[in-house]
């Protein structure tokens, strides 16, 4: 094609790393309970730096013992001191009460023998 003008690829620039960035910390105190914070933090910052600046120790007193906790981004279990990204979300897990197998346990028990009559195969409706 004579006269056609080639446009190079774009190429995207990346945000100058002194830039801020917004992150969501979210806890959850109990069963169906979830209180969550945006926050505006440098860029680098770590994830218990997202935890210090989103105010949630202040308001929930079990976050002050940091044995324990689990910080997790994207699902993902990270250390409190992996690098945040802008747009991530900060999910603060607390521990375990309970082991999960010996819940089960303690509800089979709990059914006595009149919760248990399910014959193989067939489902509830």
């Amino acid at each position: 094609m004579a006269g056609a003008e080639i446009t190079p690829p774009v190429t995207p620039i990346a945000a100058p790393a002194s830039l801020p960035m917004q992150v969501e910390v979210a806890f959850s105190p109990g069963p169906r309970q979830i209180d969550r914070v945006r926050v505006t933090l440098p860029a680098g910052a770590s994830a218990a730096q997202a935890l210090a600046a989103s105010g949630l120790v202040a308001r929930h007193a079990e976050l002050a013992r940091t044995e324990g906790l689990a910080f997790g981004i994207g699902g993902r279990l990270v250390a409190p001191e992996a690098p945040m990204q802008p747009g991530d979300r900060l999910d603060i897990c607390r521990p375990l009460k309970v082991d999960p197998k010996e819940a089960r346990r303690q509800r089979y028990r709990a059914q006595g023998e009149g919760g248990r009559r399910r014959v193989s195969g067939s489902r509830s409706r």
